[in-house]
């Protein structure tokens, strides 16, 4: 099969869409199938092992880390683009990459798949809070109901998700498959190496945070947990690895709650070497997030063997529903202040927890969610060839 994918996001730019692509476009070629990309060009950038078409693009203001595609360069190559005879194109993003992913898919004649990675409602207040909540939703739902009637279908990582597009009236057929773990990708870190790397003491109980360092992460309260910790234990230390645009703030912060010797930003980490000895270098993996449509930071720190201390919203209610690998904490300062204590001090329940994390870890393997992946596109496919509605099970 040969796949087209857009998205207005891909590495060098770190998150998790540019994962999720990464990820299933990895799996796909080793399963024997074509992978093209097609993405923006960044000042700085990166080679793959499938194909990269770059787009030229331009510096966005409200958000320095992305860039615009220019529909011009990408739309001149579209007698190229017919003539590699793609099957199906498949969407990540909801901007240009949205909009030029449907008029490829009338020029070329192909089924277009998109992924809802990004849970809007919850999102778009923390960049425009000048902007009244309720209006912000309205427009969130009604954008996302605008473009989910574009595509043949909708793949979304999580049920409550899906659950929250059904609310919204979206009847576009959809399919839940999530994100998968590159089997082995995290379960080798060396925690000592990158304790000694960043002079962290050996005795230091670390709660570890890695992702966007963005304010729908929530990290304000990961602050004000640790800033609880550690009147219970001294050596607490918060690691936070990501770059975003809160960093600014998450340090004003540190600093106004004394918190200097028990926050340390290590900004980004390159995901083959650093990031494996990241996680194998927590104690407990921290997350509060209430946006994730996924959570796949959650099982790539099971995967290390570290295990989970998080709310459960969206994505995460998803990975922590059987409550294996980790700790479910509520969004109190006091509730999950004692979660991270609990795990901190009694041995006994964090071997339990680290036993299940890896083996959960296991389940979410890549393997199988392009398996899954690769039926939908079939699907697609034939309802295009037989000019009917795509039937799938998670409707």
């Amino acid at each position: 099969m040969r796949i087209l994918k857009i998205s207005d996001v891909y590495f060098p730019r770190v998150n998790g869409v540019s994962t999720s692509i990464r990820t299933f476009a990895h799996e796909l070629q080793h399963q024997g199938h074509s992978v093209t990309l097609i993405a923006p060009q960044y000042p700085s950038e990166l080679e793959d092992e499938f194909e990269i078409l770059r787009v030229p693009s331009r510096y966005l203001f409200v958000d320095p880390e992305d860039r615009l595609m220019r529909r011009g360069p990408l739309r001149r190559r579209v007698a190229e683009l017919r003539a590699r005879e793609f099957d199906i194109i498949h969407v990540h993003t909801p901007f240009a990459a949205h909009y030029e992913g449907i008029w490829l898919g009338k020029k070329l004649g192909l089924p277009v798949v998109e992924t809802y990675h990004t849970y809007f409602e919850e999102y778009l207040d923390k960049y425009l809070p000048w902007l009244p909540r309720k209006a912000l939703r309205y427009a969130a739902r009604r954008f996302s109901r605008s473009q989910c009637a574009d595509v043949d279908s909708m793949v979304v990582p999580t049920q409550p998700m899906l659950d929250v597009l059904r609310g919204y009236g979206i009847d576009t057929p959809a399919e839940v498959i999530p994100t998968g773990i590159p089997a082995g990708a995290f379960s080798n870190g060396d925690g000592s190496r990158f304790r000694s790397r960043h002079q962290i003491e050996a005795d230091r109980k670390v709660m570890l945070y890695v992702g966007r360092v963005a304010h729908e992460k929530n990290l304000d309260f990961l602050l004000r947990v640790v800033d609880r910790v550690r009147k219970t234990i001294p050596k607490a230390l918060l690691v936070i690895a990501g770059e975003g645009p809160a960093t600014k703030h998450l340090h004003k912060m540190r600093d106004a709650l004394g918190l200097r010797d028990h926050v340390r930003f290590v900004g980004y980490l390159a995901r083959d070497t650093d990031l494996p000895d990241c996680y194998a270098a927590g104690d407990a993996f921290t997350f509060a997030s209430r946006t994730e449509t996924q959570g796949l930071v959650l099982l790539e720190a099971m995967q290390a063997g570290t295990p989970v201390v998080s709310t459960a919203v969206m994505g995460t209610a998803e990975v922590m529903r059987d409550r294996r690998g980790g700790l479910v904490a509520e969004e109190d300062i006091g509730d999950f202040a004692a979660k991270v204590e609990r795990l901190f001090t009694d041995a006994r329940l964090r071997g339990e927890l680290q036993d299940q994390a890896v083996a959960k870890a296991l389940e979410w393997s890549a393997p199988s969610t392009t398996e899954r992946m690769l039926s939908l596109y079939q699907k697609c496919i034939a309802a295009r060839a037989e000019g009917s509605v795509v039937q799938l099970g998670s409707q």
